[in-house]
Parts: structure tokens; sequence; C-alpha cells
């Protein structure tokens, strides 16, 4: 470009004065090449400090629009200044170069410099146009307008047409894009042939957002979110990841500001400890904590890969923000009990947090001991240790499944939650506290995941029920009602999150398979995404609860309630463990089976017994006296 600019600013001159005069000027004097040597290295000297050879020029915007423009400037002032003093020594006269001709040169120069420029930047837009794919941006402010100039020089997706609500927009030009109203999406769509939507309204409600899609849904396009503010500082190729949909758009909560106060309160400047610390919950509640500078903060988990994942993680966080906060980490079973006491006592542990649970219902019903080991025996130890470790605060991290339980898993959690509860009755120190929520947004084993998963590989998508309901929660608004619900614990407490409304799993499914850019299978689309109900898996319901009875009453927190339920006296409860705690050590399915329906948790199975070791070892009469008969038979 620079031997360009030296060709061309000479050139620039010579047309200037032809059409000054009227004809093809050919009469040069060495002070013409002076006037012309004095000007080029001017010019090439501003453009050079100007940044222009530094340029790329397919992505040259306006700021290099303006340095030409300066660069020029400056070049017809030192032309103009070369001419007025070749006219004082008398080197030229008016009529060899006339006094307009520097403002002439200035037009010429700035087309034989620019037009290049931007014919090359234009071609290649062009050429990289016919590999987008077209796009529509919802959103003319601020963000959609930064999307678009920065879509244009990607190669990802070209936005055609902005879609926005502002009346005062619609049909004009922003950024030389047409604003279109809402209505008239499917005209757009079917003109452009458009499968993509780039929402680029960062700052809105969630409930503005899902009215939004709730728009968008039946166009079956692909809904991608421009990230947030944060997302965008911190990564400066923001507009290449832009992000897929969120269920959390879907389900529009307005999120609820924790109150700092009280997640202080059991957690700034103490000793916190976290069971099952890698897994979904468990994590989470690690992030937040170390957001409010406990002391030190125990991790403690059976899996040594999902350990050392949130170990790793968390260091990095403590050293990149310079947290005076001790981290630990231990391998180990909350089965162990007296491992469990040791470590409390060795860092006189005051918070405990006890997320360590096997969740997952079919896996839960399948392995019905290790269901009662982990998730009854491991609390009951952990509790304990607890207790004998002075502890001062102990938080179970309970489930809506524990409400009038259907399988082993909720069943087992409800027996937890009463362990807590007779504990609390025997007048410890140590403050028992339960919180009960439904299914978290990105733990795993979540639908949402799967469903994004199914829909990607072209489906189908599996849904148990078509008039199956469910809770959601985002995993972080999650783990701050459950520090927070920690500081307002009395002893005994069953708190409940309030989740919002449940949401229809098939409608979940619909809206998911529409806002990704697919049609569900039917007659008129044979080739779109297919919908199968396989059945309720063992123990599964068609609607979960929160609640067992009908006492609840308010907090100081807006989305935590607290609930006044049935519970069994400490000695009740002992007795139980007991009788489990045999029942286990023989394989007594069974057994386990009769004591957790008499005891008090109010479950009712759906489904005969069906762990897998027990139903190998204790095969059905009939099957058994089949394979006596072949086996008499051979003889």
């Amino acid at each position: 470009m620079l031997v360009f600019d030296a060709l061309m600013v000479p050139l620039a001159v010579w047309l200037s004065l032809s059409l000054r005069i009227g004809a093809f000027y050919a009469n040069f004097t060495p002070a013409h090449w002076v006037i012309i040597g004095i000007t080029l290295l001017a010019t090439i000297f501003a453009f050079v400090r100007l940044g222009l050879y530094r340029a790329v020029i397919r992505f040259m915007g306006q700021h290099a629009a303006m340095a030409m423009l300066k660069g020029i400037a400056l070049s017809v002032l030192v032309f103009t200044l070369a001419v007025l003093v070749a006219y004082t020594y008398g080197w030229v006269t008016r009529y060899q170069v006339p006094m307009s001709t520097p403002v002439i040169y200035g037009f010429v120069a700035f087309v034989l410099l620019g037009a290049p420029r931007w014919y090359i930047r234009l071609y290649y837009q062009l050429t990289v146009r016919k590999n987008k794919k077209l796009a529509l941006i919802y959103g003319a402010g601020r963000s959609g307008v930064e999307l678009a100039t920065t879509l244009y020089n990607g190669n990802q997706y070209l936005p055609v047409a902005y879609i926005d609500d502002n009346r005062n927009l619609q049909g004009h030009q922003v950024n030389g894009i047409r604003v279109y109203s809402l209505r008239e999406l499917p005209e757009l769509l079917q003109r452009y042939d458009i499968a993509t939507v780039l929402l680029a309204m960062p700052s809105c409600t969630p409930a503005r957002r899902r009215k939004i899609l709730e728009e968008l849904e039946p166009y079956s396009v692909q809904v991608k979110t421009v990230p947030s503010l944060n997302d965008i500082l911190s990564d400066s190729r923001w507009a290449e990841h832009l992000q897929d949909l969120n269920i959390e758009d879907l389900l529009g909560r307005e999120p609820v500001e924790p109150d700092p106060a009280l997640i202080r309160t059991c957690i700034e400047d103490k000793v916190v400890m976290v069971t099952g610390a890698g897994g979904s919950i468990g994590s989470e509640l690690c992030r937040q904590i170390i957001r409010f500078r406990p002391r030190q903060l125990v991790l403690f988990d059976v899996s040594e890969y999902a350990l050392y994942q949130i170990e790793k993680e968390l260091s990095g966080l403590i050293s990149q923000h310079k947290l005076p906060i001790q981290l630990t980490a231990f391998l180990g079973s909350v089965q162990d009990r007296r491992r469990l006491q040791m470590v409390m006592e060795t860092y006189r542990v005051q918070t405990l947090y006890h997320a360590a649970a096997y969740k997952h219902v079919p896996m839960v019903e399948l392995n019905m001991v290790e269901g009662v080991r982990n998730n009854i025996m491991g609390t009951c130890f952990a509790a304990e240790a607890a207790i004998n470790a002075g502890v001062d605060n102990f938080m179970l991290v309970s489930t809506d499944k524990a409400v009038r339980p259907t399988n082993i898993m909720g069943a087992t959690k409800r027996f937890a939650e009463m362990v807590l509860q007779g504990l609390a009755g025997t007048g410890s120190d140590t403050r028992f506290a339960m919180v009960r929520f439904g299914n978290v947004l990105g733990s795993s084993g979540s639908v949402v995941p799967l469903f994004r998963e199914q829909i990607c590989q072209g489906g189908p998508v599996t849904v148990t029920h078509p008039d199956v309901t469910r809770y959601f929660m985002t995993i972080s608004e999650a783990a701050e009602l459950v520090l927070q619900a920690t500081a307002m614990a009395k002893g005994g407490d069953v708190f409940v999150l309030d989740m919002g409304e449940p949401v229809r799993i098939a409608d979940l499914a619909h809206k998911m398979i529409h806002l990704m850019g697919y049609k569900v299978r039917d007659e008129e689309h044979p080739d779109g995404i297919e919908v199968v109900y396989s059945g309720l898996r063992a123990g599964e319901k068609l609607h979960e609860e929160l609640l067992i009875g009908t006492e609840i009453s308010g907090t100081r927190h807006p989305r935590i309630l607290r609930a006044e339920e049935f519970y069994l006296p400490w000695n009740d409860v002992a007795a139980l463990l007991k009788q489990l705690q045999k029942a286990c050590e023989e394989n007594d399915c069974e057994a386990i089976h009769r004591i957790l329906k008499t005891s008090g948790s109010e479950y009712v199975p759906t489904e005969d017994l069906q762990d897998l070791l027990w139903c190998d070892l204790n095969p059905p009469a009939a099957a058994a006296s089949n394979v006596i008969s072949l086996e008499l038979g051979k003889g």
C-alpha cells in the first residue's frame, strides 16, 4: 500500500492540474517535481503516523476513513504551503500552478487513495458473504448495532434485518440495515430463507425475554442470545461465541438478589465444610462460599476426579482474586464415620453443608442397599460426627422427591430429613436444618442438556409421559438460597425454596426443538424431530411436591419458606436405623422396603423391588420352578 500511495500522490497532483486547466498538463518544471516530492513525503509521513499501513484493509471501518481524511488534509495543507513558497520565490507562476489546484487535489487524492482500499474491503465482504448464514437481529439498540458491525467482519452470520418493538425505529435503517416489526417476521423468514434469530437484548428482564421467545417459538427458527456485559468484557471475540438458548430464558424467573448479610453469618471468617463437594450442587456451593471469604474451606468427596476438578478450579479463583482462604481437599466416603469426625475435629469445622447423596432415581432404585447406606447412614454419620466435633451449623441439601416418596431415592432423602429432625430434638448444640427444592438446571442428569443433545443428534427426544411436570431452578440460585437459609435455622427446620410454577416437560421439549431451529415431527413435517414417550421410569411421579403438610410460614427471604412437618423422636429413629443397618448388612431388600414404608416417611412404592442383586439372588417363584424342572429333565 505504501508503494501504491507513492505512485498515486504524483498522479493526483497531475490530475488536479489537468482538471484545473482543462487539458492534460505536460509543462512540468523542476519546481513542480519539488512540490510533488514535498507533498508525497508529507502524505506518506502522515499515513505512517496515523497507522494506515498497520490497518488490515478488509477490516477497515470509520476510524480508518477518518485517519485517511486527516492524512489527506495534511497533504493538501503541505501542498498549499509548498505552492505559496514557490510563488514567493518566483519558482512557479499562478498560471503554472493555479491557487485552486490544492483544493481539487484533495478530492482527487481521496478518491485515488481511498477507493481501492474500500473496493478491496467490499470485494472481501462480498466473497465471504456467500458462505455466511443469513440472520435476523432482534433488537436494534446498542447491542444489536454492535453485533451487526462485528458480524459484518466475521465469517458466521450476515445480518439482513432488525426486528424491534420500538415504533420510532421501524421502517428506518440503522447501520445500513432496515428495522421491521415483529408482525413482518413471517414475510422476512420466507423472503430471505432465514433459520437463525440473534437475540441482542442482554439487559432485558427474564419475563420480557420469555415473552419474546414465546413470540418466536411458532416460527421454528434457531434462537441465539448475545452474551451478558461481563462475558463481552472478558472475551474480545464475544460475537463468535453467540450462546445457544438457555432454559432459564424459557422459565422467565425474576431473580431475587441474595442478602449478603444472611450468607456472611455462617461463612465469613469461619471454617466451612462441604460434603459431596465435587457434585453439581456441592461444587456450586463451594463457588458461592469462597465469595464470602471463609477462613478455611474443607472439601470432602468420594470421587477422586470430581474432587480434583473442584479443588483445581477453586485454587485458581483464590489465587486470581488473592483471597485469604485456606483450601483443603479430602477423599472419603460419608459412610466412614471415623474419617468424617477426624476431619471435622482436626479443622474445627463451624458450618457444614451436606450435599453428598445418590440422587438419580432409576440408579438408586436398582441399587437399594447402597442408596440407603449413602443417603441415610451417610447423613446420620455426618450428623453424629458434627455433634461430636462441635459443629455449629449443619445444613442438609434435600429434594422435592422426599415429599410422599414413590421411589427409594425419595424415601432415603425423607428418612435423612427425619434423622436430622430427631437429632435436633435431643438438645444438641449443633443446629440442624434442611433445604428442599426440585430439579436444578445444569446438574448432572438434568433433562435439559439431555434434550439438547438429542435434538443436535436429530432425535428422537424422549419424554417419559405427556403430562409429567417438574419444578426447575438455576443451580446458582439454588446454592445462594441454601446458604441464606443456614443463617435462619433454629434447629430441625425444613426450608422449602419457592420454585415458581411447575413446567410441563413435553411443552419444554417442543419449545426447545422449535427454538433450536427445528420442527416437531408430525404429518406436515415428516422430517422433523420426533418426540417419543417412553413411559414413567421406576418410582417416578407425574407431578412432584414440595410440602408434606399445609403449615408453612415465611422467612426474611421472599423465596425461602419454613415448613412445619411431622417427625419421629430420636429414640424411634435410632431404632429404625439399627434395623436398616442390619438389613443392609444382610442385603435384605424386603426388610429395607418394609422399614421405609412403616417409618412414617409416607413412602408408597409404585413398583416391586427393583434392586438388581436382590432380583438375581431371589428370582420369582415361577421362574425358579422352571429352572428346577429343566434340571430334572436332564436326568
